[in-house]
């Protein structure tokens, strides 16, 4: 037996003792929360590190399908994906990997090589509430450098009745897509066990048309024009599921979750060399077909034992992906000889065992805390390109370490002591260690790595007045390679035609100081107003370094990721929601955040000082709700927008800009049962601009000649639109 397996079932043992006793306070009525005039704003967290809590209906009335689209309201999230895409997030403008994605407090396995997760693929419907950690404490993971969202799933124990839900998204061209849920929350008659379930159905289409203008030089003379269709159509469907009993002295709670999605992704690519399609060159048509699975389980409790309180929990978690990708070519305009061209498989399995153990009581005006999580994950991947004879899929055709398996276990031991000496006063402070044995095996051979970190959390709250509210804080975090750098797969013309690329695994975590320092203050009876700053001091930076080796073509050198670089980032974040009662307005709420952010990274090959990769220097979110007693119908906007973003690699130099982006609803209620809405995104059809200047070069020392130079061999600007999305819903309590 292994020393993960062991302590794991040490922790599970006592689950197994429990005794009857009395519920909590009474639940919240589920049609309080569905059909409902009254105005949700920011909730003050009281968690002693910095945190942002948004109930569900703080953005219910937009109707948002996903956490994704949820996530646009929150201050210092951002997005980098297409149009109407809210996938991979990014919390300070950081890549989407420097963010840790949590739910009920659990990672999500995502299937990302990046580690991240796509927070579109979880539905609004099953979400109570949504917290911003932005700097952890001892019994929190550390992996979250950017910050942490965690994803809190409706309980039982917080509602009881439940509702249906009907709707639709209607497209721009017109195209439906259907919607549907049903949940329930309950209790048994004496009230000592609660329970909670829910399903969701929704169908999901995004049409995109992008045009690319492509020139010789700096934007010198016109080479051609590709117009795309991309559209992307696919359906979620998704459950959860809770039940928790009480008893004498504690509780133990039973909860799942699974997330099932089918996604075709389409893009058909016209050339032409003179405009506006003229001379016709090529096509090109990518088919993708997606499949996608999320399973996720746990058993937690927590039981009096002696002076304090024991606490366990077992988790399990699985992500599965199957995608084939097939690539069509021809040279008519008619399709006439339309010719496989290329054939990809996709396979990716994702298995995590979780458990943990904790002890905690309190002495006087002192909390401690202390106990372990364990974490055993294994990622099985391949992508494998297959020959093409005659058109015909053929063979499996791998390349060396194409196919792959990582096997990470951490044992994360940690103490936490938090000391209230008054009202005014909250200290907490922390140690956590983790550690972790990394495999990485491929029929290149196996490769094995320890790492261990030491992990100080200190956090401190100053509350002068009932209103008042200072925080401030100082973490240790980790970011974790990715999982594409881990494996060792050779690509080749890698970062160019000459060189070959390989994966490195025996990378170091990358790891980082932060700092976090804000002020809070309530206004009213239900409004907030908070700004912050931050500051993230990052070492271990991961980079490509050439090697000695010489490439397989035997004219470059062969690149590889190592531990080289360092970063840092900074920025201010305030965010404000209230209602208008100071100018005779109670029914309307006023919500607005904006988020300053900046960066300082060296470049590995120009070895120039750059922002981080396509941080923007700027987001905001500003909108209204007003509602109007006497109609029992509300109505709001909200409007989201973003600065330009940069990305530098080798080669290419590229700017990405997007237009503002302006939803809006109407929402009309009949009785305390039943509320109808129409809810719009995208209204100004927003469009998303991307230009890229690259350098040509054999090698590395000639682009980089060429870079210094000034000289651009080749230019491009690219645009995308999606149109105008609306959502009609109808909701029904019972």
């Amino acid at each position: 037996m292994t020393r993960f397996s062991l302590l794991a079932c040490v922790a599970a043992a006592p689950l197994l003792l429990a005794t009857p006793a009395s519920a909590d306070d009474a639940a919240t009525p589920v049609s309080e929360l569905i059909v409902t005039g009254e105005i949700a704003f920011r909730n003050r967290a009281p968690d002693v590190n910095p945190v942002l809590s948004y109930d569900l209906e703080y953005f219910q009335r937009f109707e948002p399908v996903s956490v994704g689209e949820m996530l646009k309201r929150v201050p210092g999230v951002t997005f980098t994906s297409d149009v109407l895409e809210f996938d991979g997030v990014s919390m300070r403008g950081l890549p989407p990997g420097y963010t840790q994605i949590l739910i009920n407090g659990r990672r999500a396995p995502g299937g990302e090589g990046d580690r991240s997760f796509f927070v579109d693929r979880i539905p609004a419907e099953l979400v109570e509430r949504i917290e911003i950690i932005r700097s952890p404490r001892a019994d929190q993971p550390s992996d979250g450098m950017a910050g942490s969202l965690n994803v809190v799933l409706k309980e039982g124990a917080t509602l009881t009745g439940g509702f249906v839900k009907a709707g639709a998204l209607i497209n721009d061209d017109g195209k439906i897509r259907p919607s549907a849920a049903i949940a329930y929350a309950g209790a048994s008659a004496s009230g000592d066990t609660t329970y909670w379930a829910g399903l969701n159905y929704q169908g999901r289409r995004n049409p995109k048309q992008k045009v690319s203008l492509r020139y010789d030089g700096d934007f010198g003379d016109f080479d051609n024009v590709e117009y795309q269709s991309d559209t992307r159509d696919g359906v979620d469907i998704s459950g959860n599921g809770e039940i928790t009993h009480r008893f004498d002295g504690g509780k133990i709670r039973a909860s799942g979750l699974i997330v099932n999605t089918k996604r075709d992704e389409d893009e058909t690519s016209l050339t032409y060399n003179e405009l506006p399609r003229g001379d016709f060159d090529e096509f090109e048509i990518q088919a993708e077909r997606i499949k996608q699975k999320t399973y996720a389980l746990d058993l937690d409790g927590e039981f009096d034992a002696g002076p304090g309180t024991l606490g366990l929990d077992l988790n399990w978690s699985r992500y599965k992906e199957d995608t084939k990708t097939s690539v069509d070519v021809g040279e008519e305009a008619d399709f006439s000889d339309r010719e496989l061209d290329d054939y990809v498989d996709l396979d990716i399995k994702d298995t995590e065992w979780g458990a943990g153990a904790f002890y905690k009581f309190t002495a006087g005006a002192a909390d401690l805390k202390f106990g372990v999580d364990l974490l055993k994950k294994t990622r099985d991947g391949s992508e494998i390109g297959f020959d093409i004879d005659d058109g015909v899929v053929g063979d499996p055709d791998p390349a060396p370490g194409a196919v792959y398996k990582v096997e990470e276990q951490r044992i994360d031991p940690y103490v936490r002591l938090t000391f209230e000496p008054n009202d005014m006063w909250t200290f907490d402070a922390g140690l956590r260690y983790e550690t972790a044995k990394r495999d990485v095996t491929s029929d290149l051979g196996k490769v094995s790595k320890d790492s261990d970190e030491l992990n100080p959390s200190l956090h401190a709250t100053y509350r002068p007045t009932d209103v008042d509210q200072f925080r401030a804080s100082v973490a240790r975090t980790v970011r974790r390679p990715d999982f594409d750098l881990l494996a060792p797969y050779l690509a080749e013309e890698e970062p160019t035609d000459d060189d070959d690329l390989r994966g490195n695994p025996g990378l170091d975590n990358e790891t980082a100081w932060g700092l976090d320092v804000g002020y809070e203050r309530r206004l009213g009876a239900r409004g907030v107003v908070g700004i912050n700053f931050f500051y993230r001091d990052i070492k271990d930076l991961i980079e490509l370094v050439a090697s000695s080796e010489v490439s397989s073509s035997g004219l470059g050198r062969v690149y590889e990721p190592r531990n080289v670089g360092s970063g840092k980032t900074w920025g201010v974040e305030l965010d404000f929601s209230t209602p208008l009662d100071v100018v005779g307005l109670p029914n309307t709420g006023l919500f607005f955040n904006y988020t300053w952010l900046d960066s300082e990274v060296k470049d590995p090959f120009t070895g120039k000082n750059r922002p981080f990769t396509n941080q923007p220097s700027y987001v905001y979110n500003i909108g209204f709700v007003h509602t109007v007693p006497t109609w029992n119908a509300s109505f709001g906007a909200s409007l989201y927008d973003r600065d330009m973003g940069f990305e530098t690699g080798l080669d290419e130099d590229v700017t990405v800009d997007y237009d503002p982006d302006l939803e809006a609803f109407v929402e009309k209620r009949f009785g305390d049962r039943y509320v109808v809405r129409l809810a719009a995104m995208n209204l100004l059809d927003k469009e998303k601009r991307e230009t890229y200047r690259t350098y040509d070069g054999d090698s590395v020392d000639e682009i980089l000649a060429n870079r210094a130079a000034g000289d651009i061999n080749d230019s491009e600007r690219e645009s995308e639109r999606s149109g105008v999305l609306y959502q009609v819903t109808f909701r029904a309590a019972f």
